[in-house]
Order: structure tokens, then sequence, then C-alpha cells
């Protein structure tokens, strides 16, 4: 299959993650689905990576201690504060909202000195915030000056953040990336389940939140890791980085499709931050993706 529909079925995986995880949220607490996502996940990610990859694994995990670190903020953070953010808010608000995330990462890179951004680059950042801003407020300004904000919006602005630690740290590893991925869902697995017996893991009790759950694993945990650590090496950074903007666009899409279709403010703030990111990415890309995926 060509590299860059692999792109595309990654983000395709990943944005059934915000649709699937607005309905399972309803019926599992986030730290149990953060936790349920992973576990069963981390045998086959360990071989996969063992199968692709053929990492040296001990000198791996000479490194655990950071491999836990970064990991419980991209692996445990980010996908508490996505799930807990689907109790009060749509997968639609937050798939946009979580398609700034270059942008987020552009203004972090500067700052730490690890990039530089052209006029043209920092316009599409201004261009993205302005549409996360439209998201966030609905159209109404009101809410802003009054900071009635949606707290699921601000909880996915706190993913974001996440992430963008997440990226730049996963950076700094220079390891194969599946394999940091298996290793750093391994860790944090581990971390998160004294954390999860003494809060209670909550189950499913429902066969269609089994079901909800089992695509969460396969599908945006394992198979859209698989996908993007593929293609990545086989495309340009640019490339790589422009294909999360399908997230958005699929998740849109398939909202539609099933009956919720996207209001006329949230279009445009969607077509705001793409467009944005489109202008900002091609300048960010010499930082290149992140070791591990694009953001599940």
């Amino acid at each position: 299959m060509p590299p860059v529909l692999l792109l595309a079925l990654a983000a395709l995986f990943w944005a059934g993650n915000y649709l699937v995880g607005e309905q399972v949220v309803r019926r599992l607490d986030p730290l149990s689905m953060t936790w349920l996502r992973w576990a069963p996940a981390v045998v086959p990610l360990l071989v996969l990576a063992h199968l692709v990859e053929r990492p040296d694994w001990r000198a791996l995990l000479r490194r655990w201690r950071t491999l836990l670190a970064v990991g419980l903020v991209g692996l445990g953070a980010y996908p508490f504060l996505l799930y807990l953010a689907l109790r009060h808010t749509s997968a639609v608000n937050a798939s946009i909202v979580n398609a700034v995330n270059p942008a987020a990462i552009v203004v972090a890179a500067v700052l730490l000195g690890q990039a530089r951004v052209a006029r043209r680059g920092w316009l599409g950042v201004g261009l993205g915030l302005v549409g996360v801003l439209l998201v966030l407020t609905e159209g109404d300004l009101d809410r802003l000056l009054g900071l009635r904000l949606n707290p699921g919006d601000l909880l996915m602005l706190g993913a974001v953040a996440a992430w963008t630690v997440y990226t730049l740290a996963g950076r700094r590893l220079t390891l194969p990336p599946l394999a940091a991925t298996a290793a750093q869902a391994a860790l944090v697995t581990l971390a998160l389940a004294p954390v999860v017996a003494v809060s209670g893991l909550q189950l499913p009790s429902e066969s269609s939140t089994w079901w909800g759950l089992l695509y969460i694993v396969v599908f945006p945990s394992i198979g859209a890791y698989l996908c993007w650590n593929w293609a990545v090496p086989r495309v340009s950074p640019g490339t790589a980085a422009t294909s999360m903007n399908l997230v958005t666009v699929f998740t849109v899409l398939i909202s539609a499709v099933l009956g919720r279709p996207p209001t006329l403010v949230q279009l445009l703030g969607g077509v705001l931050v793409i467009g944005g990111m489109l202008l900002a990415t091609p300048r960010a890309a010499r930082t290149g993706p992140a070791p591990g995926g694009g953001a599940p």
C-alpha cells in the first residue's frame, strides 16, 4: 500500500478514537479507559516492534526512566485528558481543537530554540488560533470575555499541551519509534496499574461498550501506530505532519454521516485551523514528526 494511503488510514483510525471514545466514555471513567486502551495493546505492539524494527531491547530499556516519564505525558495524560474532555464536548469540537497541535509544537519549538519559523508560518499559527477561538466561543465573543467556555474544550487544550511536551521530548530519544511506543505503553500500563487499582477499575457492562473499547485498542492504539511508523520514513516530514489534518476531516465527515452535521461555526473554525496548519507545517516540518505517532 502506498505510504500516503497508510497515513490516511492512520488518520481515519485516530478519528474513530474521538467518535467511539465519545460514546464509550459515557459508560467508563477516563482513567479506566486510558488503562484499558494500552494494557491489551502492549503485547501486540511489542511483537510488531520486534518484527518491524528489530530493536536492541536491552539498550532501549536502559532508558526506562526517560521512556516512562515521556510515556506518562503522551500515552497517559494525553488520552486521559482527551477522554475526560469528551464527557463535556463533542468529538468534532475535540478534533478541531486538537488540530492546533502543530501550531503549539511550532511555538514551543521556537521558544526552545529547536526551530525557526518564517512570516508565513506565523500567519498559519495565527489563523489556527483564530479557528480554535471560534470553536471555543461558538462564535460568541462574550463567552471569551466572560470566561464562559466549555470545560471539555479547555481540557482539550490541556491535551494539546501534553502532546506538545511529548512530541518535543520524544524527539530527543532517538530510538526506533514503534519500539519506543511499545516500551512506553508497557511502562505506562505498569505505572498506572496501582492508581487504577486504588481508584477502582471500571469494566464495560454492555456488549456495545466492549466493542467500542476493542476498536480503540485494535485501531487507534495498534493499527494507527503501525501504519504511521511504516509510512513516515517513506515520505517527507511535511507530508506526514500535514496528513494529521485528516483526523479532523474524517471526524467531521463521519459525524455528519451519523446524523450529526457540524455547525457553521465548527466548519469555519475547522477551515481556519486546517488552513493555518497547512501554512505553518512546511516550515515546522524541519523539526520532523514525533517518534511513535501523530496524535493518538
